[in-house]
């Protein structure tokens, strides 16, 4: 079998050009901490609600006995619940998603957090926001017809403004 040089030469510029490119990839995502998910959670999707974690009380941001900041979120045609939440600058947080029907996304546009909300699975994302702002939380997976109407925010204050809510004897927040 015969290949002409001028071939061969293409070939090899076209590998050049893909080990490049998958260079590039890798060495972004080592530098970015951009990692597959390794949080794997299942769930009843039909029983959210009467799950602890995720009820109407639980949802929206939670401060622990070690200080470590939770927000827990639910997806659902045609929105996130809860609709608005308020967090601190420049700290870690853990967001748990779980969708309630079908197959979502969450994008906040000008950070590192873009997940899927795989219904019967908790998503979990670590992230922080460098500085104080007003976020939109968008759904980037066609779900339906309401899909572009799908979104949330997220105001992040200063850590020093920041209030942390507060809950109350009988465990309903404040």
């Amino acid at each position: 079998m015969h290949i002409d040089p001028l071939e061969k030469k293409w070939a090899q510029i076209v590998l050049a050009i893909c080990a490049l490119f998958v260079g590039i990839i890798m060495i972004d995502a080592l530098f970015h901490g951009v990692n597959a998910p390794s949080n794997v959670e299942t769930i009843d999707s039909a029983k959210l609600h009467l799950s602890e974690e995720f009820a109407e009380d639980n949802l929206g941001v939670q401060v622990d006995a070690n200080g470590d900041i939770t927000v827990r979120m639910v997806a659902g045609r045609y929105s996130f619940f809860p609709k608005k939440i308020a967090v601190p600058a420049e700290t870690k947080l853990t967001f748990r998603w779980v969708s309630i029907d079908v197959l979502h996304g969450v994008h906040i546009p000008m950070t590192n957090m873009s997940t899927m909300i795989v219904p019967g699975f908790v998503a979990q994302i670590e992230t922080s926001f460098p500085k104080p702002g007003n976020y939109p939380v968008l759904c980037n997976e066609y779900c339906g017809l309401g899909h572009d109407h799908m979104w949330s925010k997220i105001d992040v204050v200063e850590k020093d403004q920041w209030i942390a809510p507060q809950i109350s004897s009988t465990g309903v927040k404040e």
